[in-house]
């Protein structure tokens, strides 16, 4: 329990950094995909704005959990490893949740594109470090 703790926060910490990092080169690179974020579907004011800053953990912590479960059927280097957590929590996570929101909601398939890419790698860095903290 107390590995799982640690891989958790230690992931939901560098994730946190990675996701403002991605925040600004998004603004930087992208300036179309962030015009998009002023559409009054996006709303960051109020008392949901903590869910924001609190999903690096959520995610981190879940997958702190499932290396814990199942690190023993990924073989290589922690490298390795930690990059076939990521690509697998993608195909079962990440890739249904993009093909939902495209299809249901007024999001542009651009916005989409980046939102899966972001969340993969997200889940790719908290594999890595969830390997290299209890190979």
């Amino acid at each position: 329990m107390k590995k799982i703790i640690l891989k958790g926060l230690t992931a939901g910490t560098v994730l946190l950094i990675v996701s403002y990092l991605a925040l600004y080169l998004l603004v930087l690179l992208f300036p179309g995909i962030a015009e998009q974020y002023y559409d009054p579907i996006f709303s960051l004011e109020g008392n949901k704005t903590w869910m924001f800053f609190l999903h690096p953990f959520i995610i981190s912590f879940a997958l702190a959990w499932f290396w814990s479960r199942f690190k023993t059927l990924f073989n290589g280097s922690y490298w390795f490893r930690g990059l076939e957590v990521g690509l697998v929590y993608g195909l079962i996570a990440i890739l249904p949740s993009m093909w939902m929101i495209y299809s249901a909601l007024s999001v542009s398939l651009t916005m989409v594109i980046s939102w899966g890419i972001y969340g993969l790698m997200q889940a790719v860095i908290a594999g890595i470090i969830s390997a290299r903290l209890s190979p």
